[in-house]
């Protein structure tokens, strides 16, 4: 992996993976539905694995929100159909985006669709704790409780599933999982799953 894509995942989990439970909730205050706002987080944290650089962001709590607020705006201006206070909620927020081209919302479709066969190809237990914790938005001590497995090892799985998964869409081929559940960087005497 290049230093360039190194820095940005390493952000991304410092800076921003800590804000994703706060961002949800922010969501569902704001009238946004459960598959929605799934939909919106793994549309941002898209944006963010395409981001050339970051340097000129000096508040990743801040972007995130940002980014999240942008693509929740564009899905209202995007739908017939919409309930009166979530369009408010999102208007409050004096978001002067313009509606994205056809070609964005295609290649915004096939962004998250490549997510999410991503998703469906992490080693078992990683995606199943990804899924708990990203997805359906699960405490880790929730997750850990669930699978009975500690939670350091929800917290490495969860990690371990966003890397590969911001590295796969950085382009970087040997973070895909292959077929035996390890990436090809990782030594196979390694202790995996506890």
């Amino acid at each position: 992996m290049d230093q360039a894509r190194s820095e940005i995942v390493a952000w991304v989990g410092s800076q921003v993976l800590p804000h994703e439970r706060d961002l949800r909730a922010w969501l569902r205050r704001a009238g946004a539905g459960e598959a929605d706002i799934d939909d919106i987080v793994q549309e941002a944290y898209c944006r963010l694995a395409a981001l050339k650089a970051i340097d000129h962001i000096a508040n990743g709590r801040a972007y995130f929100f940002q980014t999240a607020r942008n693509i929740a705006a564009e899905r209202v201006r995007r739908a017939r159909v919409i309930r009166i206070d979530y369009a408010t909620e999102i208007d409050a927020l004096n978001i002067l985006d313009s509606e994205p081209s056809p070609e964005r919302v295609v290649d915004s479709r096939q962004e998250l669709r490549k997510v999410r066969s991503l998703i469906e190809g992490l080693p078992e237990r990683c995606r199943e704790i990804f899924k708990l914790r990203r997805i359906h938005g699960l405490s880790q001590r929730e997750v850990a409780d669930l699978l009975k497995v500690s939670e350091n090892v929800v917290e490495a799985q969860a990690a371990r599933g966003l890397r590969l998964i911001l590295a796969a869409l950085a382009g970087e081929a040997d973070a895909d999982p292959t077929p035996s559940g390890r990436s090809a960087h990782e030594h196979p005497n390694r202790k995996r799953d506890r």
